[in-house]
């Protein structure tokens, strides 16, 4: 049984940093990977963590070394993708020893699971806090779909292809949809669509297929469903999610930190 986690929105800082002056992702990070490791065996196998993009909060290189040994301990392979607070140039440095990180371009990967496949797309406009997928991403994703045969599809990007509610976030979403939409409309397999970007989690359909967001380890987008609503964070309780395959795909949001039990029911 095909399983994998997904981490988003770390935004790690230098060292004795703030994100926003308010919140240490230093510490939810290495939260999260304690979380992780303290549950594989009641959630195992896994196969690898998907990090869908804003590793850091200013794309430094000496930011990326910082996630990296904060990772380190982590007892499983992961694969990151770029968002909107990253740089593809250091990203790439950083991680130019990784099987998965390709050599220029878009950082777009995949992998091949029993059950699945895991696409991992690059939708960072440098520069820019909205996203976009190029046609170097498109047409990554249409030759995997390809060969993929009709195989289910779990499809990682940073930024959500649709509105979710949160104004501000929601004008610096994916745009220019059209030609995914297409790809996605023509496969004629199962697909998952996994995203990140808003730090909470929300379901939604996206060219009839489930797209999720997954909420991020140490803060959020403040919940203000109101058009004039400032872009905010709150220090909601951080989170990662499970994504696998059953008789389809089933995700979970699992949440950061130990907690009391489990207990019997009827001790």
């Amino acid at each position: 049984m095909s399983k994998i986690l997904q981490i988003t929105d770390t935004h790690i800082v230098p060292p004795n940093d703030l994100a926003y002056g308010r919140v240490d992702t230093t510490h939810a990070l290495e939260a999260t990977v304690e979380t992780i490791n303290s549950i594989l065996d009641a959630i195992g196998p896994v196969d690898a963590v998907a990090i869908t993009g804003d590793l850091t909060d200013y794309g430094s290189r000496e930011d990326y070394e910082r996630f990296k040994a904060i990772m380190a301990p982590l007892q499983l392979p992961y694969l990151a993708l770029p968002g909107n607070h990253d740089s593809r140039d250091n990203m790439r440095f950083a991680f130019a020893g990784e099987s998965w990180m390709p050599a220029s371009g878009p950082i777009c990967w995949h992998m091949e699971l029993e059950n699945f496949i895991l696409i991992g797309l690059d939708s960072l406009v440098q520069g820019k806090s909205h996203g976009e997928l190029s046609r170097q991403n498109l047409k990554y994703l249409e030759d995997v779909m390809d060969v993929a045969d009709g195989k289910p599809l779990l499809v990682g990007f940073h930024h959500p292809p649709v509105t979710i509610g949160l104004h501000v976030m929601d004008q610096n979403n994916l745009w220019q949809t059209e030609a995914l939409t297409e790809l996605l409309e023509r496969y004629e397999g199962d697909i998952r669509l996994i995203t990140g970007h808003v730090h909470r989690s929300s379901t939604s359909l996206f060219a009839n297929r489930i797209c999720l967001t997954c909420p991020g380890p140490s803060h959020a987008v403040s919940m203000d469903l109101r058009e004039d609503a400032a872009n905010c964070l709150t220090k909601e309780p951080g989170a990662f999610m499970l994504h696998e395959w059953r008789d389809g795909f089933v995700s979970h949001v699992i949440p950061v930190g130990r907690f009391d039990g489990p207990h019997p029911f009827y001790p």
